[in-house]
């Protein structure tokens, strides 16, 4: 065929078609793979670890994930020492966010700093959840010194992982592939790694807060993707599992659930979610989950102000045996402290009933002992 008719067929096929041929092209080849665990492998590496629970983590001096990796502002005794809260209150696993942006300035000195915050982890016997890529917030990242947090606005300066300039233009997808390939195999045989979550809330649009600026195309752009991000890292033969976190739709059937949920369940190792409700629906979603027949992590919960609470979930949890992984653990510019509206009226006069997220004060103070001991009880943490 022609280039001018190879032309006009692409155009014709429009976008998708087109999406779908270049991650073909970056897609690992067949011989390669390594196939999704079996429910059987999935069950016995769960039963081999402790009941899991922990936060997802941001050092309270860092206003997003950029800040926090980035070796201007990187700050391993900062980190050391909230980790080492965490351990106090009977944690083992924290939840940590990746960026490619990261990978792409500079692999060597990124994935310096990974194994620096493992060691320290290993140290504190934490064994972190590394995500690899995230739809919320911001779709604008820029390497470099970050925008200071908005004045009373939750998660203010938190940016999403591709941004949309690279999710908008496939001839980047490479470098995507380039990135995970890299963090994944660089640690794919680590003990120190507990699990990948390969996209955090992948078809999150944003609506309350940056839903203006999202691609108008973005869930199908994830969706041709996501599968290839998945195959990217199983290429890699970790021996840790995959999985993304399921956080919104109906889950009670494949048929039923949203298309990019389907695509988690269907490519995870294990199974992850996303449950900020009162008990009752928390226990609702893990009985619509058990029936896939993988170990459940709950990589987000704990939002006050909703319902959901160390004390009503965390115990439904232990129950189960599904992990728990709250969002946030010290207080700090990430301002995750503050409520989810606070995007609509900013907590700029008066202060919060109560703390949205977060265990601890930055000076390691908990905002309630009882959540501490509750977790440490719950743990079997001495």
């Amino acid at each position: 065929m022609s280039t001018k008719a190879t032309f006009y067929k692409l155009r014709s096929l429009g976008i998708t078609a087109l999406l779908g041929l270049l991650l073909a092209a970056a897609a690992p080849s067949a011989k390669g793979q390594q196939a999704r665990w079996s429910e059987d492998q999935a069950n016995r590496w769960y039963q081999q670890q402790p009941w899991l629970v922990g936060a997802n983590f941001l050092p309270s001096d860092a206003d997003n994930e950029l800040e926090m990796w980035q070796p201007e502002t990187f700050n391993p005794a900062e980190i050391d020492k909230e980790f080492g809260w965490a351990q106090g209150a009977g944690m083992n696993t924290m939840r940590i966010f990746l960026h490619n942006l990261l990978w792409t300035n500079d692999a060597a000195g990124f994935q310096r700093r990974i194994d620096q915050v493992l060691t320290i982890a290993a140290r504190h016997h934490i064994r972190p959840v590394l995500v690899l890529f995230d739809s919320c917030w911001d779709p604008y990242p820029k390497l470099g010194p970050q925008h200071p947090p908005i004045p009373g606005v939750h998660n203010s300066a938190w940016v999403q992982a591709p941004g949309a300039h690279v999710l908008e233009d496939p001839a980047q997808y490479p470098a995507l592939k380039r990135y995970v390939q890299g963090v994944v195999g660089a640690f794919a045989s680590d003990q120190r790694v507990l699990a990948w979550d390969v996209w955090n809330e992948p078809d999150n649009n944003n609506d309350s807060s940056y839903g203006k600026l999202e691609p108008k195309d973005k869930d199908e752009r994830i969706l041709q993707l996501l599968p290839q991000v998945f195959a990217w890292a199983r290429a890699m033969h970790p021996t840790q599992p995959l999985t993304s976190g399921v956080w919104h739709g109906d889950w009670s059937s494949l048929e039923s659930m949203p298309p990019v949920a389907r695509v988690q369940i269907e490519n995870s190792d294990v199974i992850s979610f996303h449950s900020y409700d009162w008990p009752e629906i928390f226990t609702a979603r893990i009985t619509q989950l058990q029936k896939y027949g993988r170990p459940l992590i709950c990589t987000e919960y704990m939002a006050r102000g909703a319902g959901s609470l160390f004390d009503n979930v965390l115990p439904v949890a232990k129950q189960h045996n599904v992990a728990a992984i709250n969002w946030g653990l010290v207080a700090g510019k990430s301002q995750t402290y503050l409520p989810w509206d606070s995007w609509q009226r900013p907590y700029v006069l008066i202060e919060p009933t109560v703390w949205f997220h977060d265990v601890f004060h930055e000076d390691g103070t908990p905002y309630r002992q009882h959540e501490v001991d509750e977790i440490r009880q719950l743990s079997g943490r001495p």
